[in-house]
């Protein structure tokens, strides 16, 4: 925005467009460069300037993020954690410990956030997963699996139950309906 507000008013000095015109090219809307131009006429360029930076300043400094970073690609056993899963808990202990800076774990997300990181899940797999056997279900089994899903679906209106053979679509009740000859 203080990229645009600095164009606007360049555009004001030049003195050659209409302000719905200004607004277009920035792409903002008209009431902010008509109150951009009241400004820049009471104060000039100077006027336009934003206010530096809304909100609390971070806590950490870049050079901190940057030292959490490297820490947090070394991964969580190169800081005595048993595994190299990091949870939330584990990387407010890790920021605190390098920095100094307490964060609430609850918190630690936006900061992961801040430097681009995203959760991601472990898979969970069996560690008595054998490979070889999935795949051998995989290609022999589901196919005749599918199969048999397929043959079962037959004349049922329902979705929760296959026809019965014995019912017989003359009575529905499985009675055929019997031929008297008189």
């Amino acid at each position: 925005m203080a990229q645009r507000r600095k164009r606007a008013a360049r555009l004001f000095a030049a003195g050659k467009m209409i302000l719905a015109r200004i607004a277009r090219e920035l792409q903002v809307s008209r009431q902010s460069v008509s109150r951009w131009y009241e400004q820049w006429e009471r104060g000039g360029s100077g006027a336009l300037r934003g206010a530096d930076r809304a909100g609390r300043k971070p806590r950490l400094e870049r050079e901190q993020l940057r030292r959490v970073e490297v820490a947090l690609r070394n991964g969580a056993k190169a800081h005595g954690f048993d595994t190299d899963l990091w949870t939330l808990p584990r990387v407010a202990v890790v920021v605190e410990r390098l920095t100094g800076v307490h964060y609430h774990p609850g918190h630690v997300w936006k900061l992961l956030g801040s430097m681009d990181w995203t959760l991601q899940r472990p898979a969970r797999r069996a560690r008595e997963r054998n490979a070889e056997k999935v795949k051998r279900w995989v290609d022999q089994r589901w196919p005749e699996v599918k199969k048999t899903l397929a043959a079962e679906k037959h004349g049922s209106s329902s979705k929760t139950k296959a026809v019965s053979p014995s019912v017989h679509p003359s009575d529905g009740r499985g009675h055929r309906k019997e031929k008297h000859l008189s």
